[in-house]
């Protein structure tokens, strides 16, 4: 079938201001806006009575100090996550490029896990409820993910299999053919779906009563969509596929749709209002 329109990429410089030695890049304001949205997020269902009970949640002050934590979590797990699971062999030989966080290279799956080790310590040291903390970023990330995956789309990186869909695009990078931008398919699922969806358990259900089912349900939530728009994104040169169609990216979701899909059973077989450590 052949294609009907062809979208050229639109000219956007990666760079949005330059002082001397100093760059703003889309790349650094993604990370900034989605922090700090999430962050608002976080503090307005705190506050919202009528989503708790009786169940214990962190004071807004706690949030506020989460921040830096869960920042310094993002930043480095996300950057060794890649440096580890993406290019080892690369890195092995230039150690030093490992901190070049401004070329890009950051991985999702590192930097879940980094937050995550972020939160337990957190909670070790405020006394903070450890599940409803979880519950509260799973939450909130969707925002960081959309803003970070229309930085990939303006770096013309992570792009999509060749298509001949009316939608494809051209990418400066990625040679002739027309492509998926599968960037904008994973901004819309892992971002925007992904947040309605918690939203709707949050809101309507009030699952913020039950600790854990959200965290359980933004990690098989995130696994799962991930793994779709994986199907449409042409995985890292230096790995390729795995197997057929499996990707480094979907390898690396199967354990959390495991483990999400465990603590949402767990969580909703636990009494409403009981808190967890």
């Amino acid at each position: 079938m052949p294609t009907l329109l062809v979208l050229p990429f639109p000219a956007i410089d990666p760079v949005i201001i330059e002082f001397g030695p100093f760059a703003l890049r889309w790349y650094a304001l993604a990370y900034i806006v989605g922090i700090i949205l999430a962050w608002r997020y976080m503090l307005r269902l705190v506050r919202n009575d009528r989503l708790w009970g009786t169940v214990a949640r962190p004071a807004p002050l706690d949030i506020d100090d989460f921040v830096l934590w869960g920042t310094l979590g993002i930043i480095l797990g996300g950057r060794l996550g890649y440096v580890l699971f993406y290019n080892p062999s690369f890195y092995l030989a230039h150690p030093g490029e490992a901190i070049a966080i401004w070329d890009g290279g950051m991985s999702f799956h590192g930097g879940f896990t980094g937050t995550v080790v972020a939160m337990i310590l957190f909670s070790w040291k405020r006394g903070v409820p450890l599940w409803t903390l979880f519950d509260l970023a799973g939450c909130a990330a969707p925002i960081g993910l959309f803003f970070g995956r229309i930085a990939n789309f303006i770096n013309s990186e992570l792009w999509g299999r060749p298509t001949d869909v009316p939608w494809a695009v051209v990418f400066p990078n990625g040679g002739p053919a027309p492509r998926h931008p599968s960037q904008l398919y994973e901004a819309a699922l892992e971002g925007i779906v992904l947040f309605l969806v918690l939203r709707f358990l949050s809101h309507r259900f009030e699952l913020l009563k039950k600790p854990g089912f959200l965290a359980g349900a933004f990690a098989l939530g995130y696994g799962v969509l991930r793994s779709v728009g994986e199907y449409y994104r042409v995985p890292d040169a230096q790995i390729g596929y795995l197997s057929g169609i499996l990707t480094m990216g979907m390898l690396l979701s199967l354990p959390m749709i495991a483990a999400g899909l465990a603590a949402m059973i767990w969580a909703a077989s636990r009494k409403s209002g009981a808190s967890v450590q």
